[in-house]
């Protein structure tokens, strides 16, 4: 008995090493995008499902580590308020789960349907996905993300960005089971042999890089105006956490509405959030990408996820990994952004298609086509010193019409 307790324990270990493995390509690309520490991204998604799992009771075997919902609001808080003011603004967006949480406890799972429905969290997360677009082409051409600067020649890094962009596909596509589950990871890995024969892939930061490095934590700085920029784009990842537990829940076929209930993983995912931001490092969010490895593995041992955050924690302290992931060309992850910001858009347009919204119905076109143009097209309200806009604007909006315009009959 002591030997089968033994070989389960070795076999969690390793399946979380896995678990961790199909999780680190997205994972790491966000901070390697917004200028994040890579290892402070490591260090808060382990600590964060730690914490996750300890909110939960240790009952539901998911992953928490970057949102890609993010990336866009990210650059324009650092941009625009400096880095600790946005980490502000990402605690706001962890304290709004937990006024869900709140809510959900309070009035049931059916109020998230009420709140945020698919009207509204459609065209949000449609217009997340392509407000990134142009900074995916401008990697991919070998410009910095604004397109402010050239730094690989145009020609070179669209073959780069292409070719990663094509491996990311074809393995998506055509690779074995094991293999579609880190798409990202191949892709990036492909990228960098192939930037690397151009000369884009410079690794002496690595060879100087320590092997032991504390992640370069960073506080944040209160900033009323980066808050509520921020707090709506969590309407639409509130609802993508919604989705991830009802799919984690139909794999192991355990019912997490009820127990643990939604109420307690959003508290979870929102604490996570707010740890995140207080150590300089990207909300987290559930990973639909490690619900495939569950169920591919069928390893439902919500254990195995503890042994993905120590994993996680322990490479955190890894000064050359950090380098190599700063190393990275930025044409590769052009090429692989361009494929994640399209997955991102068409999850919007598939939630409209899966609820049966009928975009022609007056009131539908409405909300959606006003989403989306006052987003796209930058329309900004401003008051003094604060500025709404984009996604924040467009996601407030969306909910303050969805309450007040009337039904269609017809």
């Amino acid at each position: 008995m002591r030997n089968t307790d033994y070989e389960l324990r070795a076999r969690d270990i390793l399946v979380g090493c896995q678990m961790l493995f199909i999780a680190f390509g997205a994972l790491v690309l966000v901070p390697i995008l917004t200028g994040l520490d890579p290892n402070v991204a490591l260090f808060t998604a382990g600590a964060g499902t730690l914490l996750f799992q300890l909110v939960t009771r240790g009952k539901v075997p998911v992953f928490l580590a970057s949102s890609f919902a993010f990336i866009g609001p990210i650059l324009y808080g650092i941009s625009t308020w400096g880095l600790p003011s946005t980490l502000c603004g990402l605690i706001g967006a962890g304290l709004f789960y937990l006024l869900l949480s709140a809510l959900v406890s309070w009035k049931g799972v059916e109020v998230l349907e009420r709140l945020l429905p698919p009207i509204v969290t459609g065209p949000v997360i449609m217009l997340i996905g392509l407000m990134l677009a142009p900074i995916a082409v401008n990697l991919s051409m070998g410009k910095s993300g604004d397109g402010s600067a050239m730094l690989f020649p145009a020609s070179e890094a669209a073959i780069v960005s292409m070719l990663s962009l094509g491996i990311t596909v074809a393995v998506s596509l055509w690779g074995s089971p094991r293999l579609k589950l880190v798409p990202v990871l191949l892709g990036m890995c492909c990228g960098c042999l192939f930037g690397w024969g151009f000369g884009m892939l410079q690794l002496e930061s690595v060879r100087s890089a320590p092997w032991f490095r504390f992640p370069s934590f960073v506080t944040p700085q209160w900033s009323f105006e980066a808050i509520v920029f921020m707090v709506p784009v969590s309407i639409a990842t509130a609802i993508e956490h919604f989705g991830d537990i009802l799919a984690i829940q139909s794999v192991t076929g355990k019912n997490y509405l009820k127990n643990p209930g939604v109420h307690r993983t959003l508290l979870g995912d929102g604490l996570a959030t707010v740890l995140a931001a207080f150590l300089g490092g990207p909300p987290n969010t559930t990973y639909s990408e490690v619900t495939g490895g569950v169920a591919l593995t069928r390893a439902f041992n919500p254990a195995i996820m503890t042994w993905a955050s120590l994993f996680a924690i322990l490479l955190a302290f890894c000064g050359k990994l950090g380098a190599l992931l700063q190393a990275i060309p930025t044409p590769v992850v052009g090429g692989i952004l361009i494929v994640l910001f399209g997955a991102i858009t068409v999850v919007g347009m598939n939630s409209l298609v899966r609820a049966q919204v009928d975009l022609m119905l007056p009131r539908n076109l409405i909300i959606v086509g006003i989403i989306l143009v006052f987003g796209i097209g930058g329309m900004a309200l401003s008051a003094g010193n604060f500025t709404l806009k984009g996604v924040g604007l467009a996601g407030l909006l969306g909910t303050a019409l969805n309450a007040i315009l009337p039904h269609s009959k017809g």
